[in-house]
Formats: C-alpha cells, structure tokens, sequence
C-alpha cells in the first residue's frame, strides 16, 4: 500500500493563538457571539468556524478528529469521551428497532455486553460469527442487517479480519461495514481497505500513557454530521463528549505515535518468537503460525509491524495469575487491564476483558482461562525482558509442563 498514515499526521501544522508550536486549548464549556443571528446559525449549523457549546464541538476536540482522520484517511472524524462512547453511538446512529446486526464472535467484552445484552431492549439482535469464515458472515445476513462490524485485530484471541473481502460482502448487501481498529492504529488502515466508519479507543495504543479515557469516530463528512446533528445524531444526544484539556494532551501523544508502535512492534515479535521457540503455545500476527500471518501482511502498513498484542495459553487459571504476580513482582510489568503503555501490562482476559462473555460462549470461541494477553511495552533490552520472563516461568514449573 503507498497510503502513509504517519505522514498525514506529521503533515497537519497548527499554531496556537499567540503563535505557540501547540495549539491553544478551548478550555471553555460555551462561547460567545457578536451577535444573536451568528448563534441562531450556529446552533442550525450554518455558520462556518463558530462555536456554541463544547458538546457540540470545541476547537480542541476537531484539531484531534482532524488528525485522526488524516491519519485513517477519512473526511473527518469525532471524539468521544471513551472507545466505547465511539461504538454505541455508531451502532444506534445506523440501526433502529428490528434492525439486525452481523458482529465477530470475538470482540471486546464492552462491546459484546452492548449488543448481547443492551441492543435488544431497543429492539437490534446481534448474530455472533466466526470472522475468519465468510461463508458463515454471509449465512447470517439477513433482510434486516444493517451492520457488518468488527475488529480488525479481535481482542483477545488476535484473529485478523479480512477487511477486503468483508467489505465487498458489505457492499453486495448494503451494508454499513465499521471497524474497530484499536489493536493496529498505523498497521492497518481499515478505511483504505474498504471499510465504512473505522473506531478507536484512543485510551490505548494513541495516546499511550494510560492516563486518559477517550475514543473516536472515523468516516464521511456526511455520516459524522448525523452523529452530530442537535436533533437527531447520537452522539450528540448521548453526550459522550470528550474534554478539550484531554483532546489537547492525546494531541500531543499522538505525533509520536509511529515512533512508539514501531518498538511495540519490534519488541512483541521478539517475544513471540522466542516464546514459541521455547515451547509455548503462542498466538501473534507477526508469526507464520499464525493461520492469518499472510492475510495481515497482504493488509498492513509495513513500517509499522504487526502490532504489540500477542497471547500465551499456559494452561489453566491457576498457572497463569501466578505467572503474572510472578512478572509484576519482577518487575516485568503491570497485572492489568488495557493495552498501550510504556510498560508491558498482562492480563487473563477470560475473567476481565472479556468476563462479559458467558463461559460456554469464551469455550466456543477458544478463549481457554489460561490464556494470558500480553500488551508488550516499550523495553530498550527486550533480550533481558525475555530471560527474566522465563526464569519466571521456569520457576513456577510452566516451561517444563509445556515441553513435556
């Protein structure tokens, strides 16, 4: 692919208002006019450049959804106060009561909770397929599908989606194609592969500080204006408005982003390797035993790898919340939830991520409790990273266990 997503961001030059290398932060709630015909036209969104009330939109919040879009390659974009103030409004912006969504069966817990368990109180099923099997996607399509959605990396078991081919199936049935692109931010641009709307969870990877909540929507100027509309856009009325202070700070995160995921990278296929190479059972993208290594290289971006997410399955619960107290207490990282940090975070997503799926559903899928999920951190020696994860997993018996 010639699409450069890291250039479009680094192309975008702002100054802030007293000529600052960053721009000035609306640090404001409402704002003023001259006179009350320019607030009428704002409020009917008539007048170009003005501002009403910031959950409408502020300066702040469009510098980042213009960065953001640039960077998916998008018309524009909308932040949200979460990633998962991103997916809802999405889903109920294009579906009504009686609609009918197709999803992968293996997507964050979040959002499989929202369209298992809340989507049917307003009326949208949700049928949960395999998104490696086309034939099953296509099976499940019905009438009154609207939506075809998933993740481009599936949190947690790392299945690739064949964005390409998904799409054309999109396009023969009509449908809106979204996908969530928050484990491949500059791996994969969705939306130069064919998808509708693409989704963040700007609290992982984008910012990648763990110190901010927040999510965006990347699509057309035409669908971003109905999310937006005061009287019918759901994310408007929704109010999953993200504050200008933290749009600013996730700004300034964002420029170095193609820096920080190129050693995410670097040091999650390290990793892998040398787990496999040791006997675990190991699950990266990055990996030809991966069954979709060739699909994610036929879709990514080069420069930028295969993403810092990878998986071990050590065999039961047990063995895999002692490994990771073990590699917390080593210092080897964080026993945490989320992903994208300066260090490595663990977690066994079967009893956090992804509790939200019924245990039946997780063994359908091949979620087994002793799979632990691995955000890989920004280690300057992953050499000394890796002998220090298996002394601890030698110490605790594992490494002989799965050798055996």
């Amino acid at each position: 692919m010639d699409f450069k997503p890291a250039n479009n961001i680094q192309d975008l030059q702002y100054f802030g208002e007293f000529g600052g290398v960053n721009p000035s932060i609306s640090d404001s709630s409402t704002y003023t006019f001259l006179s009350a015909k320019t607030m009428f036209d704002t409020f009917e969104g008539n007048a170009e450049g003005c501002y009403l009330y910031s959950r409408h939109s502020s300066p702040s919040n469009l510098y980042l959804g213009e960065a953001l879009a640039a960077m998916e390659g998008t018309e524009t974009a909308t932040v949200t106060a979460s990633g998962m103030g991103a997916i809802t409004p999405v889903l109920l912006q294009l579906c009504d009561a009686g609609d009918h969504i197709v999803s992968s069966r293996t997507i964050y817990g979040g959002t499989y909770a929202f369209l298992k368990n809340f989507a049917p109180r307003l009326g949208i099923k949700t049928s949960f397929i395999d998104i490696t099997n086309l034939d099953a996607i296509e099976d499940a399509i019905t009438g009154q599908t609207k939506v075809l959605y998933c993740e481009a990396v599936s949190n947690p078991l790392l299945e690739v989606a064949d964005i390409r081919a998904l799409s054309k199936l999109a396009k023969k049935y009509n449908l809106e194609f979204v996908v969530d692109n928050t484990f491949s931010p500059l791996s994969i641009s969705p939306f130069k592969l064919g998808a509708d709307v693409v989704i963040h969870s700007l609290t992982k990877f984008i910012n990648g500080s763990s110190d901010t909540v927040a999510g965006v929507v990347c699509g057309s100027q035409e669908f971003i204006n109905q999310l937006r509309d005061v009287n019918s856009g759901a994310a408007m009325l929704l109010g999953s408005t993200m504050d200008s202070l933290r749009s600013a700070s996730v700004l300034k995160n964002l420029r170095t982003l193609h820096i920080r995921m190129l050693q995410h990278s670097k040091n999650a296929l390290y990793l892998a390797q040398k787990f496999e190479d040791i006997g675990l059972k190991t699950v990266y993208p990055g990996l030809k035993s991966h069954p979709s290594h060739n699909l994610f290289k036929s879709m990514m971006n080069e420069t930028y790898g295969f993403g810092g997410m990878l998986t071990i399955d050590v065999g039961n619960i047990e063995k895999a919340n002692s490994l990771m107290e073990l590699m917390q207490k080593e210092n080897l990282g964080y026993l945490a939830v989320s992903l994208g940090f300066y260090k490595t975070l663990f977690s066994a997503p079967g009893t956090s991520t992804s509790s939200e799926i019924p245990e039946d559903e997780q063994a359908k899928m091949g979620l087994s409790d002793g799979l632990i999920r691995f955000s890989i951190g920004l280690d300057a020696d992953i050499e000394r990273t890796f002998m220090k994860m298996k002394e601890c997993m030698i110490k605790l018996n594992i490494l002989e266990n799965e050798l055996a």
